[in-house]
């Protein structure tokens, strides 16, 4: 009688591929469950503790300047026939604002995670490809061209609603206003200047020959190549605050980051006294029922000021250290006769 030719997939004779491996299961008894939970607890309680004291640490000053109330100073700015209004805010600081302090604008009621809003763009043309430059994506629409059909870049709705408020801010000394330098550099996220948005190449050098034949978005004072006139680097699509407004918010209350305070007499922060915040009222938001503040907050380690996470962390190690007293109640009145040997 023949041998059997044995099947081609039949997997090798090992202790690896028959599953003869020696297995460790672990047997979970009260005196190792009940510890564990209390461990686990106080963990995540200090944790908790260092994340929320951490946090109560962190300065923040926000002040509304929308203009809806008409004793605000920005209340004469709401009206949108006035061009090139300017507000002031003042305000005090009680002591010293520990630097490096941050400086953003806040928007409420605005939907940029909105699909419609968020999808109206075209990648291919911030990432610098001059043929999309002539037509823009179907996705830009309605503002992928203007009345007169010319192409608009950068197109879509996202560029075009980008905010365009300016702030300048001053310290009062002997009644006299000291400018605060503000910094804007890397501001944006590092892989949206280094990665995803480039500005074209052109043969002669000059950024503005690449926009010949386009226009700039209806909403814009100035064209995308001449968005900062005092630096010439942070124009096109590298722009800084450009960067910084492309990357849609998740939420319809939401902060963007405008200015660093970091140089000079303010590197260690914003010392105590009276300061007055210029503001260039240019963004309407009372259509859509929105709102507009300033932000001017530091950072920790953790990050900026956030004491949802401290709670998280305090309620969940509550939580397992209440279950690990349960547990050792029902296990005290309740354990089977042969955990008693």
């Amino acid at each position: 009688m023949k041998n059997q030719e044995e099947p081609a997939n039949r997997p090798d004779n090992t202790a690896f591929t028959q599953q003869r491996l020696p297995a460790w299961q672990p047997m979970l008894s009260a005196g190792i469950v009940i510890p564990g939970f209390v461990l686990i607890g106080a963990a995540f309680i200090g944790i908790g503790i260092a994340l929320f004291v951490t946090s109560k640490k962190i300065q923040v000053l926000e002040r509304d300047y929308t203009g809806v109330d008409k004793d605000s100073p920005c209340y004469k700015c709401t009206n949108t026939d006035t061009k090139n209004c300017v507000c002031t805010i003042k305000f005090s600081l009680s002591k010293l604002f520990e630097g490096p302090v941050f400086f953003y604008y806040g928007l409420s009621n605005y939907y940029q995670n909105y699909r419609k809003y968020g999808v109206s763009r075209d990648d291919d043309q911030l990432s610098g490809d001059l043929d999309n430059f002539k037509t823009p994506s179907d996705s830009c629409y309605p503002y992928e061209h203007d009345s007169q059909d010319r192409p608009i870049v950068p197109c879509g709705s996202i560029a075009n609603s980008m905010f365009n408020d300016t702030f300048e801010l001053y310290q009062i000394v002997d009644r006299t206003e000291k400018l605060v330098p503000f910094d804007g550099k890397g501001i944006a996220w590092w892989t949206d200047y280094n990665v995803k948005f480039h500005n074209p190449i052109t043969t002669n050098g000059s950024l503005s020959s690449a926009f010949v034949g386009t226009v700039k978005p209806l909403n814009w004072p100035r064209p995308v190549y001449q968005l900062d006139i005092q630096d010439p680097a942070n124009n096109g699509f590298l722009n800084q605050d450009f960067l910084v407004w492309m990357r849609a918010a998740a939420l319809p209350d939401f902060r963007k980051l405008y200015r660093r305070i970091t140089e000079g007499d303010y590197a260690q922060g914003l010392p105590a006294g009276n300061y007055s915040l210029k503001i260039m009222y240019n963004y309407p938001v009372l259509s859509f029922d929105g709102r507009k503040k300033i932000v001017i907050s530091n950072v920790s380690w953790m990050g900026g000021k956030n004491q949802f996470l401290g709670i998280a962390y305090l309620v969940v190690g509550s939580l397992c250290v209440a279950m690990s007293l349960v547990m050792l109640i029902v296990y005290a009145k309740f354990k089977f006769p042969e955990d008693e040997s």
